[in-house]
């Protein structure tokens, strides 16, 4: 089922939690956190990062949201019901993608390692690389937990990566190639994904993208 999508979103992180859509976008001067009306694709409500931020990857955990930034080496946390600005938090090198399992999120920085972090102290507790038949899978973009996986965007590539959290092993590849549309520039690719568990239901989308998809896994 196709939902229509902002196509000035140039979206780096998308969460569904308890029937509502939440979504990130980039660019400096131009990224923001939203509430998204899921039928519509109406904005129904947006933040400003400031000018010199590149917002990346987001999470809702409880009732907060936190959204990476990319070079600037914090993230911020929001109150989920306003998305008022609550805290920041620091962490090394780049925010890419961002998720949790319940316990930790669990963060991408464009290379082929996962970091889970304690969610209070943002500390590291572990890192995990991820391998498809012995070889580390780079760019590893937006993440999404679902039902045990951790499910991953790569950068220019119209596919998302199934991981096993425990050992970082590709379980398998979901194909996007058939939902990429037509007539957009390179840097318009896939990303995002979301996961309504209440009513298993998994959303994704790209950068630039007119439409957000909810999608339905087959096995080849």
């Amino acid at each position: 089922q196709a939902y229509p999508h902002d196509p000035l979103a140039y979206t780096q992180g998308l969460a569904f939690e308890r029937g509502e859509l939440f979504e990130g976008t980039g660019k400096y001067r131009e990224s923001t956190l939203r509430r998204v009306d899921l039928p519509s694709g109406r904005v129904l409500q947006s933040v400003r990062l400031p000018n010199d931020a590149f917002g990346e990857g987001i999470t809702v955990r409880g009732g907060e949201v936190f959204q990476l930034t990319w070079r600037n080496q914090y993230g911020i946390v929001y109150d989920r019901s306003t998305l008022r600005e609550l805290r920041r938090f620091r962490y090394q090198g780049e925010g890419w993608g961002l998720t949790h399992d319940g316990t930790h999120l669990i963060l991408s920085d464009g290379s082929s390692t996962l970091r889970f972090l304690d969610p209070k102290t943002f500390r590291v507790v572990r890192q995990l690389m991820v391998r498809s038949g012995g070889r580390r899978v780079a760019n590893l973009n937006e993440l999404e937990y679902v039902r045990g996986e951790i499910l991953a965007n790569i950068w220019y590539k119209d596919y998302v990566a199934r991981i096993s959290p425990a050992s970082g092993e590709v379980l398998g590849w979901i194909d996007l190639y058939t939902l990429v549309p037509d007539g957009l520039d390179r840097e318009s690719v896939a990303n995002g994904i979301a996961y309504d568990e209440e009513n298993d239901r998994l959303f994704v989308t790209g950068k630039n993208w007119p439409k957000l998809y909810e999608i339905r896994l087959v096995a080849p």
